[in-house]
């Protein structure tokens, strides 16, 4: 499923943080929204996520507008899935139920949501854990139970605002690779927010350079 965004503008408090966006996103690639802290990359991100309604333009998941002027398709209808920069985990469950929640929300029979958690805990290596509260885990291991619970539901499309900013170094460069694998092997098409060039460049086909509420450059990668 491609993305396809036409006109995107939002003000926010008189402050312009989206300008006349546009952009598509070719069913199965990835792109990397790249730029400083204030451009609106993360903003752009919610917008598809359905957790901002912009104030013009519209959004098309393949040939489904879920945003318009007279539109707004709710992100639980948009068959997408999001991985956080601070991981957005329940510290009172289990990875196991942490995953399955997005299984419960469709009302997936209990063994549908088994298998599936299952699949998707043992793509990050992390099916051993299952059992475990997040606070046993460390930082890299709870993105890995976030993205899991990301691609449980098996959406057309992934978000991921910032995923590995938190960790350091080592562990950003470990994580980018499973993260470019795991997209690879998925096919899904996916956007990733960053302003690491190093991420950027290692994780996507296309990279769209933001400043000031605006699409600068986009630089394609490989096909």
């Amino acid at each position: 499923m491609g993305i396809t965004i036409r006109g995107l503008s939002h003000d926010f408090h008189g402050q312009t943080v989206l300008n006349d966006i546009n952009l598509d996103v070719s069913a199965g690639t990835v792109l990397a929204l790249l730029g400083p802290s204030g451009c609106g990359k993360s903003t752009l991100l919610k917008a598809l996520a359905g957790l901002l309604q912009p104030q013009k333009g519209t959004i098309t998941f393949g040939h489904q507008c879920i945003y318009s002027e007279n539109i707004n398709v709710p992100s639980e209808r948009r068959s997408l899935g999001m991985v956080f920069q601070d991981y957005a985990l329940w510290p009172h469950m289990t990875i196991e139920r942490n995953v399955s929640f997005p299984l419960q929300m469709r009302g997936i029979s209990r063994d549908e949501q088994h298998s599936r958690v299952a699949e998707a805990l043992n793509m990050v290596g992390l099916d051993a854990f299952r059992k475990r509260k997040p606070a046993e885990l460390s930082g890299g291991q709870q993105q890995r139970v976030a993205l899991a619970r990301a691609i449980v539901a098996r959406p057309q499309i992934l978000l991921f605002d910032e995923p590995l900013s938190n960790l350091d170094r080592t562990l950003r460069e470990s994580l980018c690779e499973e993260i470019r694998v795991l997209l690879q092997n998925l096919g899904t098409t996916a956007v990733y927010v960053t302003h690491d060039h190093s991420e950027a460049h290692a994780l996507a086909h296309t990279i769209a350079h933001m400043e000031a509420g605006k699409i600068s450059d986009i630089q394609t990668l490989r096909h």
